[in-house]
């Protein structure tokens, strides 16, 4: 779908929130981080939080995008702000992949990517909201491109097996 000509064209760096009632065409780049996207089928409104981390040790005075559990209390902010609630909305959740083999991973203590998944996953029973699209786990980085006018999310997945194959393409022919 062609996007309006008034469209805004955004970028959404880790731990950013945006959401709008206007056409707005939100981009990010997921490792292990979380995106999670919400929309207004018949509003045509909506919003994407890129999150790092399921949660933090200490709260403080205002939700902050970057931990999964606050990401709720931002939405229904911004939604109430439009004088809606989020049971209205359609919830698609992205990203969550490991960026490192198993190996690596085990020498760094954790699977951060991992808690992600499963942060995302409980965000999704807390606010009482179905997933109507998801792209979650694995390994690798995701591309993600929404559109508020349409509520159409584009993903480009690349594995880390891709991304190595790749690589030793590049190796091979000289690059």
């Amino acid at each position: 779908m062609k996007a309006p000509a008034n469209a805004v064209d955004l970028y959404l760096a880790p731990g950013e929130f945006h959401f709008s009632d206007q056409p707005t065409r939100m981009r990010t780049l997921l490792g292990s981080c979380i995106a999670i996207v919400l929309w207004h089928p018949t509003r045509k409104m909506g919003g994407m939080c890129h999150c790092m981390l399921p949660t933090r040790e200490r709260r403080g005075t205002a939700p902050d995008g970057r931990y999964i559990d606050e990401a709720l209390a931002l939405f229904k902010q911004q939604a109430s702000a439009r004088h809606s609630s989020i049971d209205g909305y359609q919830l698609k959740l992205f990203g969550g992949g490991s960026m490192f083999t198993e190996q690596r991973r085990d020498l760094m203590g954790g699977n951060v990517a991992r808690m992600n998944v499963v942060a995302a996953q409980q965000f999704a029973v807390q606010s009482r909201l179905v997933v109507s699209g998801q792209d979650v786990g694995g390994s690798g980085h995701r591309n993600i491109i929404f559109d508020t006018w349409s509520g159409h999310v584009w993903v480009r997945h690349t594995s880390l097996k891709t991304a190595e194959t790749n690589d030793e393409k590049d190796k091979g022919t000289g690059r």
